[in-house]
């Protein structure tokens, strides 16, 4: 006699379908959470680099938000003294490992910078900032949302050249020497302001002015010995030095955060460039 296994047949597969429908749902791990990354775009769009360097011809960078990572590095003392809190944090928030932060150009690295803190603490900045007119000091808000590019060719009346390898050449009013210069990268920064506290230490002359210029000036008339453009900075008269330095400034690249300031004390006001202190990583809250 042949057997009804229908009845079966349904229990089973009813029973079974019950089974899926009472799993529990997989419990995701926190650690599931992928920390968000944002493309910045870059003042130079990578015109300036060599052609080894990872952002050669590149226009954006991808970096990763601020993290409580990345908040330590900024607190780390140890770091602090040795004066590079900054350099590790950029290491750790660019996503391409590849690229050193100390080879960055100071606009492009200006505007990582502003972004990581925007991701970390928002746009607003808020800072004791001395008014120009009466120097009361207030608490002023700016807002790093309002920063624009500024693609470094607002020349003016400065007659400047850029060469085929990334450099720029312009002819001194006074001694009418060809001088061929630079940007500033990271690394020039860093070398300057350590120089400047060796001299404030030691209580001499400090000289931001001239070892920028020996820094950026590759060849004078050609002459590329640097113990030849070293004395020459020294000596170089006034007028030259102001012109090579506003030279330099016209071409480079760079994040414009000047905003619109406004005194609470005197009612002043007047544009300026907002003020890096140290707020600006460590707010207060």
């Amino acid at each position: 006699m042949a057997r009804n296994n229908s009845g079966r047949t349904k229990a089973a597969k009813t029973k079974k379908t019950e089974e899926v429908e009472t799993s529990p749902p997989v419990k995701k791990s926190v650690l599931d959470f992928v920390t968000p990354t944002e493309f910045v775009e870059l003042p130079s769009s990578g015109r300036f680099y060599d052609t080894s360097h990872p952002l050669h011809r590149q226009e954006t960078v991808e970096i990763r938000f601020m993290t409580a990572k990345d908040e330590d590095i900024l607190t780390s003392q140890t770091l602090l003294r040795k004066g590079v809190a900054l350099e590790k944090f950029l290491q750790n928030v660019l996503v391409d490992k590849t690229i050193h932060p100390a080879s960055l150009l100071i606009g492009d690295r200006n505007a990582i910078l502003v972004a990581a803190r925007i991701t970390g603490y928002g746009p607003n900045y808020e800072t004791n900032t001395p008014c120009p007119a009466c120097g009361n000091k207030g608490v002023f808000a700016f807002n790093l949302n309002d920063g624009s590019i500024y693609a470094g060719d607002d020349l003016g009346d400065i007659e400047v050249n850029e060469t085929d390898h990334g450099t720029f050449t312009t002819t001194l009013p006074m001694t009418k020497i060809e001088a061929e210069f630079r940007l500033l990268t990271g690394e020039d920064e860093s070398l300057i302001s350590r120089k400047n506290a060796k001299r404030k230490k030691a209580s001499a002359l400090e000289t931001n002015l001239t070892t920028q210029m020996a820094r950026c000036i590759v060849a004078l008339n050609d002459d590329t010995d640097k113990s030849i453009i070293n004395q020459f900075v020294e000596l170089m008269p006034a007028f030259d030095s102001r012109h090579i330095r506003n030279a330099i400034k016209a071409v480079t690249p760079n994040l414009d955060l000047t905003q619109d300031y406004h005194c609470s004390e005197c009612n002043h006001e007047q544009e300026m460039e907002v003020p890096f202190t140290t707020d600006f990583f460590w707010p207060s809250r």
